[in-house]
């Protein structure tokens, strides 16, 4: 297979492993609460981007290139972004299924598009505005329960996913534009450069943060160890390969074929946590895909 098409089994590989990540981050979610359960991937994943970085650059015989100024900053935009992102992923999930919660924030790709017309003056044409209705009609069907009053409470979860996506969004694009401002190197030793970069950012900060407002927790993350080092370990091979793919396309590419964590979500909602799932929620979770499955076909033809 080509370079240029690697993209395409680490993008797989990165939506296996980042289900099997947030089943873990889950978890432990009810132990340590939402900040601690964000922080492990962070903390404990740290140790392992270190290692995939020495593997890399042992491998290659070559250091890490040098971190300028612009890939600092985008890095520091997308580890910004992507802790947020997990925050408002892992308090959706409290309220609603694993399934749905991960449709919420696939609905990340149309956010992009939009992003984009609002920020930068990309065009929208009638095509794409229809594949962002159909999205959005997906997000209305699976949020709303036949009978239910529309209410604030009802509400919540579904602006937590949606926010949780465009923050997932902006932490894309945030790594992909630290990749490729590196000044030199390869696209495994970018990727892995900059996923240490990531997250000894995203480490400082949710630690230096929870010493001072949420230091039970912290220590909570410690002595469940064990589930925390699997939950990190998970978090760091999933953003490895994302970074992989970002290294070789663009964003958009990568988080298309990444919607394929949608029926495996599904699956694993099924088969871990006997959480049932209607045929209203299914078809709501299949229109969100399919509107932002059209979206990005129109944008990559």
């Amino acid at each position: 297979m080509a370079i240029g098409f690697l993209w395409i089994p680490a993008t797989i590989l990165a939506s296996l492993l980042q289900t099997a990540r947030n089943l873990a981050q889950r978890s432990l979610t009810d132990v340590i609460g939402v900040v601690g359960a964000t922080q492990v991937r962070f903390l404990f994943g740290l140790p392992f981007a270190i290692l995939f970085l020495a593997a890399a650059c042992l491998g290659l015989q070559r250091l890490p290139p040098a971190i300028g100024p612009a890939s600092l900053g985008y890095t520091a935009w997308g580890a910004l972004a992507q802790i947020a992102a997990t925050a408002l992923m892992l308090a959706t999930m409290r309220e609603r299924s694993f399934a749905v919660t991960t449709a919420y924030t696939k609905t990340e790709p149309v956010q992009v598009a939009l992003f984009g017309a609002a920020l930068l003056g990309d065009a929208l044409t009638p095509w794409k505005f229809v594949a962002i209705a159909i999205a959005t009609a997906g997000v209305i069907v699976v949020s709303w329960k036949p009978g239910e009053k529309l209410t604030r409470a009802g509400l919540r979860p579904a602006v937590l996913g949606i926010v949780s996506g465009a923050f997932f969004a902006l932490s894309a694009i945030g790594f992909r534009g630290g990749i490729q401002a590196l000044p030199e190197g390869g696209f495994l030793i970018r990727a892995s450069t900059i996923l240490v970069l990531g997250l000894g950012l995203q480490t400082v900060l949710l630690v230096a943060y929870m010493l001072i407002a949420d230091r039970p927790a912290l220590v909570l993350s410690l002595k469940s160890w064990r589930r925390s080092l699997s939950a990190g370990f998970l978090g760091a091979a999933a953003s490895q390969f994302w970074f992989i793919g970002f290294s070789l396309t663009s964003a958009a590419n990568v988080r298309t074929l990444g919607l394929i964590e949608v029926p495996l979500a599904q699956i694993a909602s099924r088969k871990l946590f006997a959480e049932g799932t209607s045929r209203r929620e299914l078809f709501g979770m299949a229109m969100i895909v399919g509107g932002v499955g059209l979206l990005l076909s129109i944008s990559l033809a």
